[in-house]
């Protein structure tokens, strides 16, 4: 029977992601089969398992970590918000329906069953499974039901460690918060805590850890620094849009509109890392910049109400006005369907609207439909006659006269559009800027040197550093106890 840890937080957003990734990657490097397991997740950065279906991007990184293949049982249920209150949910993988936060909260005692089956098949044939709680165990007034943290702890026996965002504020009463407010059989599935985001000395927290021990008679596990090198690993959820930098002055300055439903953002994270890029995301209330010579319109969870939000922050006035200027724009996936002529929406999937202008950008519509494309798919640039790889994500068939013009062949099958003057492009492939020689030859046509650069080596570099960073800063004895 594999060993098993769940990571659980304080709260939301105290690097749970990471830290997992990285014990699995110091895991890896010693040698142990190590799988990364996540019972719930909620985003809408999704990516497809290599045994095909949705799981969180979050997982598709860790068991990169772990040196696995991925599969849609590290993460059997995602939750991709569509609205303020609803979610669409996929569970081992493959759509199950649609639920309101109250109706979800029903169904959790029947999806606990598949989460429990898909935990015994991660942990078939593996020495160890690192397992990722969501949000915190202090949340209990969401306990009856839970399947993402002490819910799925006491039901598969598997010991937590609670990990506290000493950079936030506040983490030793949070820690002794939480210990407080558990019942007394969740406080005793936690082994001990994690401090995570330290920075300056460690010396001075001694007193903290002692008063944390005194109240909850847990034990510290280590205190580990800022780990510089999770900003070059591909983002989890919006979250994370909130804290991203503007960007240096590079000499290339793109702009992304940040819409309510964004989805699978990641796609950009190539673009950030690279020197000669600004990569500017534009908040709601701004404008798109004048002086951007791309603006990339990213995927969305909900393409009409999205491009609805778009009209009404004035983006589409802006847009317009910078392709007159003679500027790019490139439209991957919602925002692919967003630059054409309309989206039609007859069996109202996305929500009550059935019908919606697009941004007349590309002369093409698209028509949402109840089958969903999922796949990882190997293509060829049409633009620059270069490999892509990448996967779809989507619902939706577009067409239109811009078609005869794809941006790419996927799978031998054209995909995606350019206008006539080739400064318009939509495409449903995300992950064509993590195609090196893409985004080389992309840089190029902007006067810029395109150098081009391994950006999955940099990726796997990261996670060597923040393995490393770990193994430098818990416990010995504890890391001994937990890699066997």
């Amino acid at each position: 029977m594999a060993r098993a840890i769940m990571l659980q937080g304080t709260g939301s957003d105290v690097g749970k992601t990471v830290l997992v990734a990285g014990l699995c990657r110091l895991a890896a490097n010693r040698g142990a089969a190590v799988r990364p397991f996540k019972p719930q997740n909620m985003s809408n950065n999704a990516a497809v398992a290599d045994d095909g279906g949705e799981i969180g991007r979050a997982q598709w990184l860790q068991s990169l970590a772990a040196r696995t293949p991925s599969s849609v049982h590290m993460n059997p249920v995602l939750l991709k918000p569509h609205s303020e209150n609803g979610s669409q949910i996929i569970v081992q993988g493959r759509l199950f329906g649609q639920a309101k936060g109250r109706d979800y909260q029903r169904l959790k005692p029947e999806l606990l069953g598949a989460v429990l089956a898909s935990f015994e098949k991660v942990a078939d044939g593996a020495d160890l499974v690192i397992v990722e709680g969501a949000g915190s165990p202090a949340e209990i007034n969401l306990r009856a039901g839970d399947i993402a943290n002490m819910g799925f702890a006491t039901r598969a026996g598997v010991p937590a460690v609670l990990v506290g965002d000493i950079d936030r504020g506040g983490v030793i009463a949070s820690l002794v918060g939480t210990h407080a407010i558990l019942d007394e059989g969740d406080r005793a599935m936690i082994s001990g805590y994690i401090i995570n985001k330290f920075r300056g000395d460690v010396s001075l927290f001694e007193d903290g850890i002692r008063a944390v021990e005194g109240f909850t008679g847990w034990p510290c596990f280590g205190v580990v620094p800022w780990l510089s090198g999770a900003a070059r690993l591909p983002a989890e959820d919006s979250v994370v849009l909130e804290r991203l930098a503007r960007g240096g002055a590079g000499a290339l300055k793109i702009a992304v509109p940040v819409l309510p439903r964004i989805a699978n953002f990641d796609d950009l994270d190539p673009l950030r890392a690279e020197p000669d890029v600004e990569l500017v995301f534009v908040r709601p209330g701004e404008r798109l910049p004048a002086d951007a010579a791309l603006v990339i319109l990213p995927g969305s969870k909900s393409t009409i109400s999205d491009l609805a939000d778009f009209r009404g922050q004035g983006w589409d006035r802006d847009l317009h006005m910078h392709v007159r200027r003679g500027g790019r724009v490139i439209g991957i996936c919602g925002g692919y369907q967003m630059l054409g002529r309309i989206v039609h929406d007859p069996l109202g999937i996305e929500g009550g609207t059935l019908e919606m202008p697009g941004l007349g950008l590309l002369d093409v519509e698209t028509e949402m439909a109840p089958e969903k494309t999922v796949r990882n798919s190997q293509a060829r640039s049409t633009e620059y006659d270069v490999p892509l790889a990448g996967y779809q994500i989507h619902l939706g068939v577009t067409h239109g006269p811009d078609c005869v013009r794809p941006s790419a062949m996927i799978d031998g099958a054209s995909d995606g559009a350019l206008s006539a003057d080739g400064r318009i492009m939509g495409t449903y492939l995300h992950g064509l800027f993590g195609s090196d020689a893409y985004r080389a030859r992309l840089l190029q046509s902007f006067g810029l040197s395109g150098e081009q650069r391994n950006y999955r080596d940099s990726v796997e570099q990261a996670l060597d550093e923040i393995a490393g960073e770990l193994e430098r800063h818990l416990d010995p004895r504890w890391l001994a106890g937990l890699f066997g």
